[in-house]
């Protein structure tokens, strides 16, 4: 198979800002310049879509554009073209890598009083953004990528120590105190509890357990954790939902995870913060997962399976994602063959499925707790066994 997707276009002197559209679409999807008019992406589906849609806009405007696959005979050879890419990105992750020093500077003892701790939060968010950018491009892992990560988990710590300490009633747990704990939440699960759920369940627990309840403002047993309710242990903060506000209190420095809330944010507040253009895409999506799954572990199980592969798809190809395997979250489903991402222990007494409080509870129950997940027709009878204990 060919290694490379070729565009070659030419463009009209006329309208000016054709040209200077072009070129910044080209270089928002990490293509490379060969010659003037002759740009170059690895072999792809998304590079060919992308050259497709840039193909389209330049004939639209009165230019001819060509799209071809490509291997090079010669010079330059494969490996000249991926140093170019490399080069590229180096050059990208050195100028996050600077306003990321100047940024750490700003959040030390000596720089406090320039900016506020709202200004300094924002910068922080900016340079994690346009991080999730470049990396999204980094197609041959450019080593200087890890340099500027570093730079902003110093930038994170210190932010995070810098915050005045909230009421003793609304003070976050800390993070390894989360785990082994249920989580309570509303039923009728959406984008920012499935999301929410699913980040507990990725980056905190992997073996959380989730309670869905009638009520807005649920009483939490002992040992168990509010979430998206009113008064809530993690809930709407600010111009927060809940999935932003786990992120921020736990820490979270991870790319690919501020773009998934800054999606989360602009479906479920609906306020257009962020202005993500593929928000309507996986609103749709999830609109289709409601409608079709009534039922709130059925949700999380097909969203927790979506934001697998939505996480996924913002991690540079060959990383690994806090432990996982590459491209995918630690405790996500395929860490285990033939194990489902819902397969979980027991709560409340219950047995091996749906535990006691479940939606088999009888008529009038009003909560619910997930468990482990019935295995599909396809598990292999070895796997089964392991599953039975046998």
């Amino acid at each position: 198979m060919p290694r490379w997707y070729l565009l070659i276009h030419q463009l009209p002197p006329k309208p000016l800002y054709l040209r200077a559209r072009i070129r910044q679409r080209l270089a928002r999807v990490g293509a490379i310049a060969l010659k003037n008019s002759v740009y170059v992406l690895p072999h792809s589906e998304v590079s060919l879509e992308d050259f497709q849609w840039i193909a389209e806009e330049a004939v639209a405007g009165g230019g001819e554009a060509f799209l071809c696959e490509a291997d090079f005979f010669g010079r330059p050879s494969g490996e000249e073209i991926e140093a170019r890419f490399r080069r590229e990105r180096a050059a990208d992750y050195d100028r996050l890598a600077t306003e990321a020093r100047e940024l750490l500077r700003l959040t030390s003892r000596r720089g406090a009083a320039v900016a506020s701790e709202a200004d300094l939060a924002l910068r922080f968010s900016r340079l994690q953004k346009r991080l999730g950018e470049v990396a999204a491009i980094d197609f041959f892992a450019a080593p200087e990528r890890e340099k500027v990560e570093a730079l902003l988990g110093q930038v994170a710590v210190r932010l995070r120590a810098g915050q005045a300490p909230a009421p003793a009633a609304s003070q976050p747990a800390e993070h390894a105190g989360l785990a082994g704990r249920t989580w309570v939440t509303r039923k009728g699960i959406h984008i920012d509890r499935i999301a929410s759920a699913w980040l507990v369940r990725r980056f905190v627990d992997p073996a959380a357990r989730f309670r869905f309840v009638d009520s807005q403002t649920p009483e939490a047993a002992p040992g168990e954790i509010r979430f998206d309710t009113v008064g809530g242990d993690f809930t709407h903060e600010g111009d927060r939902c809940t999935f932003e506000t786990l992120v921020a209190r736990l820490g979270l420095a991870d790319p690919a995870l501020a773009q998934i809330a800054e999606i989360v944010h602009d479906i479920d507040l609906k306020d257009g913060r962020y202005g993500r253009p593929d928000a309507a895409g996986i609103s749709q999506l999830l609109t289709g997962l409601v409608l079709a799954h009534p039922d709130d572990f059925e949700r999380l199980d097909r969203g927790f399976a979506l934001l697998d592969d939505l996480y996924g798809s913002f991690r540079p190809a060959g990383s690994a994602g806090n432990g996982g395997s590459a491209g995918r979250p630690a405790g996500s489903a395929g860490d285990l063959p033939g194990v489902s991402p819902m397969a979980g222990a027991a709560t409340n007494g219950g047995s091996a499925g749906r535990p006691a409080g479940s939606a088999g509870k009888g008529p009038g129950a009003s909560d619910q707790t997930a468990g482990r997940k019935r295995l599909p027709r396809s598990a292999s009878p070895a796997v089964r066994a392991a599953r039975r204990g046998r």
